[in-house]
């Protein structure tokens, strides 16, 4: 789980990751609640979730059961238009990296916009993609989510294809599933705890 998380964080260019969450789908849904829970004080009574139309189809349907119970708003659009980002109701934004028609876009402009609007950005992205083209984190991403199956993770490690998170730092106390960390045993070697775990 260490070297799960290490390899993520490499990919994503994000100082920390987890090793604990359910699908892409899944892992989208919970950047969401994340965002929500650290909305900027601007931004307190923001409830839209901004969705980029390319994003995976079955993300957008776990985004739209994982909404409606918290009360979140979401929008789906075109985010080659930057329009929404005049809308004051959104806290967060969704990309899909390369997109659900395999297109590799530089969304560091749009990324920029959006954190000058107070609005955070998740950006879902392809893992074996990543050992090529620029991470999440070099684009300025909030959070990247994504699927492990991509490199051969296969079903039933928290399946059906074990996601991965990783995030900012100022969302590590909020990241949800499990955090592998180093310390020292009582006789002072090297020793694997669970350092964070949340929800479970």
């Amino acid at each position: 789980l260490l070297n799960f998380q290490t390899m993520i964080v490499d990919l994503t260019g994000l100082p920390v990751a987890n090793a604990s969450l359910l699908d892409e789908g899944t892992a989208a849904a919970e950047a969401m609640h994340v965002l929500f829970a650290s909305r900027k004080p601007e931004k307190k009574n923001a409830n839209r979730f901004f969705v980029s139309s390319d994003c995976f189809p079955q993300t957008i349907d776990v985004l739209r059961t994982r909404t409606e119970p918290i009360g979140v708003e979401l929008v789906v659009g075109d985010a080659s238009n930057h329009d929404f980002l005049n809308d004051n109701k959104i806290f967060g934004i969704l990309l899909q990296y390369p997109t659900g028609s395999g297109e590799i876009i530089d969304y560091s402009g749009l990324i920029e916009k959006a954190h000058a609007k107070g609005i955070y950005c998740v950006v879902a992205a392809d893992l074996l993609a990543l050992a090529l083209i620029t991470s999440p984190g070099e684009l300025g991403a909030d959070i990247a989510v994504g699927s492990a199956q991509r490199f051969g993770v296969p079903m039933g490690y928290g399946g059906p294809h074990a996601a991965y998170f990783s995030c900012k730092d100022e969302f590590r106390r909020l990241m949800p599933g499990r955090v592998i960390g180093i310390s020292i045993d009582r006789t002072g070697n090297r020793a694997l705890r669970m350092a964070l775990q949340t929800r479970e």
